[in-house]
């Protein structure tokens, strides 16, 4: 929630996960994701400028600018006018420049039957922006179906939250230890696509298919899909060699059902998924295995509030909060860079998305994309909606051999796919 300053200028901290994100962001660099949502009509840019317009207000996560203070980076209340709301024109995720969106920072833009919200991850993770892209969706559909929704009420589905507590703060416990441990990884190298060029190629199946491979092999969804990922690597990169670095997958969890929260700013932690190819030759079974103990091990209560409760508590630390941000902006950068080595990719699960019953007859599918990090040249993410779920491959380097090597893994386990891509492997 905003707060009140003497002086009527409203302000916000950032989470504790949001610090990391402005130190490091830059060009190619850009620490900005999307989510969307594919509907079964062409986009009215219009409408949906006029649906953005209406929905922000209520949003405080996403109706603010960043500001530089003495000892850390805060959100001030923004009164511009909202941003405009355009026609694709460039890749995603690129970087948001403040200064030329009226110092917002999310930008939405449409491509044909497609609703585009990129959101620099300081403001709020997937749950967040989702929850934030569903509204506008809903609004833009009243305005161009007024005859079939004029029963429907124009305001904030009772389910969405609106919710801007800190959940880091409310939850942690003092005290913690650092619980993991860092390695460096193997890393995904290959030529480089153009600055500011991303290819993305998007697989769409059933989450029933999906669900039935996964029982097969008696594991969750989300071990399943981040032991073929591993998998993938192993024989597409590495081709099936023994290595000294692990194949190391950050797997993304969200914090709220664990904590009963429902806020709209970031509430996740990573946990890292380890497969280290100690002999030549791994089978399929013997690598989701080895995954499946390493996630099994780590996504607990107990461990994940192990997780961000050290974080939390070095933030808390009073002579840490004296610090001046410029000397905490260089430490936090050696951290950061020394972490991303230990790095080799991200899977993140955003699981099953639902919609408001009146909508979803309009409503085809939701997707996510994720920009790149350091050492990381390629990231997957997992969106359902329905029965069908959504697999999308990010990558800045040409070579797509892991992306074909892990949709035939699928294919092998008896999963139909669509594949759709933005054509950039085409070029």
């Amino acid at each position: 929630m905003f707060k009140n300053r003497n002086y009527n200028l409203k302000w916000d901290k950032l989470d504790n996960t949001a610090q990391i994100f402005p130190v490091i962001a830059r060009e190619g660099m850009s620490n900005v994701y999307r989510v969307s949502v594919i509907l079964n009509e062409d986009i009215d840019g219009t409408a949906l400028q006029v649906a953005l317009e209406k929905v922000l207000p209520h949003f405080d996560v996403f109706r603010c600018c960043m500001k530089i203070g003495l000892f850390w980076y805060y959100f001030e209340e923004n009164k511009r006018p909202v941003p405009q709301v355009k026609e694709e024109y460039t890749y995603p995720c690129m970087y948001i420049n403040p200064y030329s969106n009226n110092h917002y920072l999310f930008r939405l833009n449409y491509y044909k039957n497609r609703i585009n919200l990129e959101v620099f991850h300081a403001l709020t993770d997937g749950n967040g922006a989702f929850s934030f892209l569903k509204e506008i969706t809903y609004q833009y559909l009243r305005l161009k179906h007024p005859e079939e929704y004029k029963d429907v009420k124009d305001s904030l589905g009772a389910e969405t939250s609106l919710d801007t507590s800190d959940s880091y703060l409310s939850n942690y416990k003092k005290k913690q230890k650092k619980t993991y441990k860092t390695k460096r990884a193997v890393c995904i190298k290959g030529e480089k696509l153009p600055v500011n060029q991303f290819a993305i190629i998007h697989g769409m199946m059933s989450l029933q298919d999906i669900k039935k491979a996964a029982k097969s092999y008696d594991v969750t969804i989300n071990q399943y899909l981040v032991g073929v990922y591993t998998w993938a690597i192993y024989t597409a990169y590495l081709n099936k060699r023994q290595s000294e670095k692990p194949i190391t997958a950050c797997v993304p969890v969200n914090l709220r059902p664990y904590f009963g929260s429902d806020t709209n700013k970031n509430f996740f932690v990573v946990v890292t998924s380890v497969f280290e190819p100690e002999k030549e030759n791994y089978t399929f079974e013997e690598v989701l295995g080895i995954v499946k103990e390493s996630l099994s091990k780590q996504i607990t209560k107990e461990n994940l509030e192990k997780l961000f409760s050290y974080n939390v508590s070095n933030e808390m630390n009073v002579l840490l909060r004296a610090i001046p941000l410029f000397l905490k902006k260089i430490a936090m950068k050696q951290v950061y860079n020394a972490s991303a080595k230990a790095n080799t990719t991200t899977l993140t699960n955003l699981g099953i998305i639902g919609a408001s019953e009146p909508y979803t007859d309009h409503i085809d599918r939701f997707e996510a994309v994720l920009s790149m990090s350091k050492g990381q040249n390629i990231k997957l993410t997992a969106v359902s909606f329905k029965d069908i779920i959504t697999l999308t491959f990010s990558a800045c380097i040409r070579d797509n051999n892991i992306q074909k090597a892990f949709f035939r893994k699928l294919s092998e386990d008896g999963i139909d796919i669509r594949i759709e891509t933005n054509g950039v492997y085409y070029d």
